[in-house]
C-alpha cells in the first residue's frame, strides 16, 4: 500500500519563501522543490533526495526552515 502524505499549508508556504530567496542554499532549494512538487499529490520522494534530506537533518550548520523541509521530504519517502 502506498503512502498518502502530503505537503501541508505551512510546509509549502515555507517552501515558497525559499525558493524566492536570493540566499537560500542549493539544498534548502532543492528540499522546497521536492515539498512543493509533493503538495496536494500522493508523489514520493527519491532516493536521492531523502538522502539529502537526512544530511541535512544531522548538518549543525542547517537553518530551522530546511530542516522542516528535510523532515516533511523524509515523511514522504516510499518504502525501501
Amino acid at each position: 500500500m502506498s503512502k498518502k502524505e502530503q505537503s501541508g499549508p505551512k510546509v509549502t508556504k515555507a517552501a515558497a519563501k525559499v525558493l524566492g530567496s536570493a540566499t537560500a542554499s542549493p539544498t534548502a532549494k532543492s528540499l522546497a522543490g521536492s515539498a512543493l512538487a509533493q503538495a496536494k499529490t500522493s508523489k514520493q520522494s527519491s532516493p536521492a533526495t531523502a538522502t539529502k534530506a537526512a544530511k541535512a537533518l544531522t548538518d549543525g550548520r542547517t537553518s530551522k526552515t530546511t530542516k522542516s523541509l528535510a523532515g516533511s521530504v523524509l515523511t514522504q519517502k516510499g518504502k525501501r
